[in-house]
């Protein structure tokens, strides 16, 4: 494969988000307290620019790097969401830092790369790029659960987190690989053509369906792998919670619309009538649970778990004659 200049306009976004992470990184180093400001200034810095490279690149719909990227409106929509909501987040989190006495400039590295990882998910058109920018999202949000150090909760919510988000990989990863066991390839694209072909046992291909969807209950938070909601928000400094319950669900969104509409659009009925049973239970569980909380971070948690719902409706509610 030859990679010519114009390969790399599509992601042009992603490497200077990257660049961007690195740098931040390596200048906080040789920051003080006294002059953290840099850090906060860079980071937002970065938002902006990388926003700006959006608009600046963006045309009409390219899938590059062998079909495992596309960039069309919809990427760059989500993109510019989850920027910008990171960008509020950075600037009401900088007070609370502060006075919490954990204003590190980690917290900005680690929404950077989370950031990049969410962009990558807004792109992915191939298992495992989607994977790989599931795990960049994941092993940030990991650590910045844990960010305040000296609390027990946030220790307790960010293993919690870990082992129920280890879990939630090893059975979206399982059901990729089932799908690429039955059809030889990692591409939405022919991997959705395999499927029209009919020549797959239709038995494998829903179980390999089932470990998806579980993945993806998973990670948006959906009753009943909901578990890991209430205590994460809960035990994670208010800085990081509103990080987490905003731009990584879009970045869920992105997930659902790559994985589902662009790489399973064959297994519409299947696929509609599981997210169809997540909705209901996600949407009645969330919402009563959510009266009978007394702290209002477990209280939005649940609310968020109701949102899920919600959102899983827009997907059902779309037709299999779309295209």
């Amino acid at each position: 494969m030859q990679f010519e200049m114009s390969t790399f306009i599509p992601v042009m976004p992603e490497i200077v988000m990257l660049v961007a992470a690195c740098v931040v990184l390596i200048v906080d180093l040789f920051l003080t307290e006294r002059t953290r400001l840099v850090t906060y200034a860079l980071s937002l810095a970065a938002l902006v620019v990388t926003g700006a490279t959006i608009i600046a690149t963006a045309g009409d719909p390219v899938v590059s790097f062998e079909g495992s990227f596309v960039r069309d409106a919809v990427a760059d929509v989500m993109k510019i969401g989850i920027l910008t909501v990171t960008g509020f987040a950075m600037v009401y989190a900088k007070d609370y830092l502060v006075q919490q006495g954990i204003y590190r400039g980690e917290y900005y590295t680690l929404a950077l790369f989370s950031v990049l990882g969410m962009m990558i998910m807004s792109s992915a058109y191939n298992f495992i790029t989607i994977y790989l920018g599931l795990e960049l999202l994941a092993l940030s949000m990991y650590a910045l659960v844990a960010f305040n150090r000296d609390s027990m909760g946030g220790a307790e919510a960010a293993m919690k987190y870990f082992v129920l988000g280890a879990l939630a990989s090893g059975l979206l990863l399982y059901g990729i690989s089932l799908f690429y066991g039955a059809t030889g390839s990692l591409s939405f694209a022919e991997v959705s053509a395999a499927i029209v072909k009919g020549n797959i046992q239709e038995d494998i291909l829903v179980f390999g369906l089932v470990f998806i969807i579980m993945g993806v209950g998973f990670k948006f938070g959906a009753v009943p792998f909901h578990m890991w909601v209430p205590d994460v928000y809960h035990g994670a400094p208010t800085a990081v919670t509103m990080l987490l319950g905003s731009a990584p669900k879009i970045a869920a969104f992105a997930l659902t619309l790559r994985l589902l509409v662009d790489g399973l659009a064959p297994l519409f009925t299947q696929w509609q009538e599981m997210l169809m049973i997540l909705a209901v239970i996600s949407l009645g569980i969330g919402n009563l649970v959510a009266i009978a909380q007394h702290n209002i971070k477990r209280m939005l948690a649940y609310s968020t778990i109701s949102h899920v719902g919600f959102i899983f409706l827009g997907f059902i509610a779309g037709t299999d004659d779309y295209r």
